[in-house]
């Protein structure tokens, strides 16, 4: 693999010597090297590195292995790098900042005090301001579907998501009934490939309204983000024309940069599209995280796709297998969870399944 690294960098530097964009200097590693190519953001450090002169293809002189170290810094860029994608891995976040993966999850855990919930990093701990914030938005939305019926029919809800070239199985997909007399089961250390591609999806009590593959090197930001949103206006217009006749229907995001840029508020406010509030925090209370994502996700995992292509036409055709029945589902759920964080006083709801 080292020998394939420095492999690696020198068509790096060849393709960067050719005007290559950081981006298309990428996709043209990935077609020859597949799973095995350096991450994405490797390589756009590399090619940083020869577009500014940088003539050698070896490492600084320093240990190969991955930093170590818990300073201010590493903490800092760690921070900051969650803060713009929760949705991204421990292995992920190690790649990009070189460090290896437990000194990330320490700084995750322990300095960040950060955990999981429906696979986005969130703080590990609420504060009592954060609960309360959580249960009075809770508190809001269920007084007004008792003063609106039909409100949830009028919510189209969204989000984005990493989708997979090859995501192994879950320890629990992976079991198998066996007699005491069964040799043990050996099961192969796998990680996710590196190939991956960005979902965004829109969808209300009835099922599906949009999906968007996000172009390889693109980031969600507000500008894009804007488009995206144009483009789904014409779809509410041409699947839902009873809500956009009457000009009703209800956008629900989370807090994600892109959605609350003051360029995208206002994009909605010219529109008179009114948002449904969504607290901080809260990937729970959030339809795709805790349904749509991982119902998608699980039919998915533990197949080797033969490119991203591949694994996006997959994925397309488990969306379009889920009923409305299950939609509604989804919806009644999101109900229960937020009459539950009420209850519990702004606590998690983890564990709950559709």
């Amino acid at each position: 693999m080292p020998d394939e690294k420095i492999e690696q960098r020198i068509n790096l530097k060849f393709l960067v010597k050719l005007g290559k964009s950081a981006t298309e200097s990428f996709n043209l590693l990935t077609e020859v090297y597949g799973d095995n190519v350096l991450s994405r953001p490797r390589v756009f450090e590399w090619h940083k590195r020869f577009r500014e002169g940088r003539e050698e293809v070896e490492d600084n002189q320093r240990v190969g292995r991955p930093c170590s170290s818990k300073t201010n810094d590493n903490i800092s860029i760690i921070n900051e790098i969650v803060r713009k994608d929760r949705r991204l891995s421990i292995r992920m976040i190690a790649e990009m900042v070189n460090i290896d993966k437990e000194t990330v999850r320490q700084i995750l855990h322990d300095e960040l005090n950060m955990t999981k919930v429906c696979a986005k990093m969130v703080p590990k701990n609420l504060t009592l301001e954060q609960k309360d914030g959580r249960r009075q938005i809770c508190i809001d939305i269920l007084e007004r579907m008792e003063n609106e019926r039909d409100l949830l029919k009028k919510v189209i809800t969204c989000d984005e998501t990493w989708i997979f070239q090859y995501d192994p199985e879950t320890k629990r997909q992976s079991m198998h009934w066996k007699t005491s007399a069964s040799p043990k089961l050996k099961k192969a250390r796998m990680s996710k490939s590196k190939l991956k591609a960005m979902l965004i999806v829109f969808f209300d009590i009835k099922g599906v309204i949009m999906t968007e593959w996000v172009p390889q090197g693109q980031t969600v930001n507000q500008h894009y983000y804007l488009q995206v949103l144009t483009t789904l206006r014409e779809r509410v217009r041409r699947k839902r024309p009873e809500l956009w006749e009457n000009d009703s229907w209800i956008l629900h995001q989370d807090n994600a940069p892109a959605h609350s840029a003051l360029s995208v508020k206002r994009f909605l406010a010219k529109n008179r599209t009114p948002v449904l509030q969504h607290p901080p925090y809260s990937p729970d209370l959030a339809p795709c995280d805790f349904w749509l994502f991982p119902k998608l996700k699980s039919a998915l995992k533990g197949t080797h796709f033969e490119s991203v292509e591949a694994v996006k036409t997959k994925a397309t055709e488990v969306l379009k297998t889920l009923q409305e029945k299950d939609f509604q589902h989804c919806f009644n759920q999101w109900k229960i969870r937020m009459e539950r964080c009420v209850k519990h006083g702004g606590e998690y709801i983890e564990g709950e399944k559709c």
